[in-house]
């Protein structure tokens, strides 16, 4: 797999009746992975998604997919990229197999295998010959994921695929997606409200506010999961005893003694020294857990209460 990244946007600016929606935005989306796009309300994550897939224009800058730029060769960009932005436009009086052999017809080279491939591949096998009509929402997603990989992309783009959905049909949705970029090599990218979903499904996730980017990093940076120094939770049955055994402890940056237990930042290796000090003191001890951050307290923590949309 090459190591290119799939998309790179370059000073990406889009300006609309002299207000400035997005303001020199710059990030590289690396291949293979589900990459997750977060923002409070307005912070400009549609319309980046839209000048990605030439529905808008770009202002100023240049954004490019596998290599090509959607300025100057538009066609040779956009055949690597597969879409649904807000919702999969389907026919519901037609089965689900006739929506995707009428999609077929647009473009050329796509056999009657590709489109069985991609019925399995979605698990629509026992329904694709039904209307659309009788689909669930999630079976019209996963219809609509259908329709944009039948051409065989390297990028899937999908703007709020969680809308509607059922916890039952976010989590298929999730599994599906991390299916496709095992089993095709596809690149996702995912714009979604839903944080705890984006932290189950994305290996990465960029946080934009008015139009610019705040971060870029792996899931486990953003949460704090592969920091040396983590926070511990410590269930003991005496906290304030606890506490004035460990205080004097190197290597032990934070002790907040709580009504149950001590949380604790330190390094790892001091866990074991940590409890050694506690059961030698007479103390017992209960239970033992990181408490690590999740990606929704990272982002309040990043972008203020703005709600995120």
């Amino acid at each position: 797999m090459s190591s290119k990244p799939i998309v790179s946007l370059h000073n990406v600016t889009k300006r609309i009746g002299g207000k400035t929606i997005i303001d020199h935005l710059t990030f590289d989306v690396p291949r293979g992975e589900i990459f997750g796009f977060l923002g409070p309300n307005g912070a400009g994550k549609t319309t980046t998604i839209r000048m990605m897939v030439g529905l808008m224009s770009i202002t100023e800058g240049d954004i490019l997919i596998d290599g090509k730029n959607t300025k100057s060769e538009f066609e040779q960009a956009i055949r690597h990229v597969g879409a649904i932005v807000e919702n999969p436009e389907l026919y519901k009086y037609l089965s689900g197999y006739h929506n995707l052999v009428h999609y077929a017809r647009m473009i050329p080279g796509i056999t009657k295998h590709r489109i069985d491939e991609v019925v399995k591949l979605v698990k629509l096998d026992n329904r694709i010959h039904d209307k659309v009509s009788k689909y669930s929402l999630g079976m019209r997603q996963r219809l609509g994921v259908a329709q944009a990989i039948l051409h065989k992309p390297s990028l899937l783009i999908l703007d709020e695929p969680t809308n509607g959905l059922d916890p039952a049909g976010i989590r298929e949705l999730r599994d599906y997606l991390r299916y496709l970029t095992r089993e095709e090599g596809i690149t996702v990218i995912v714009s979604s409200h839903l944080l705890s979903e984006m932290e189950l499904m994305c290996d990465r996730v960029a946080i934009i506010q008015q139009g610019k980017l705040v971060d870029i990093k792996l899931i486990q940076e953003f949460t704090g999961r592969n920091d040396t120094t983590q926070t511990y939770f410590i269930e003991v049955d005496s906290a304030d005893y606890a506490w004035s055994v460990i205080q004097e402890m190197d290597k032990v940056a934070r002790i907040n003694s709580k009504p149950n237990g001590l949380e604790i930042s330190t390094d790892r290796e001091q866990i074991p020294i940590i409890i050694t000090q506690l059961v030698q003191a007479g103390i017992h001890i209960y239970g033992v857990a990181i408490q690590h951050q999740t990606l929704e307290e990272r982002f309040l923590q990043m972008t203020g209460s703005e709600q995120i949309g």
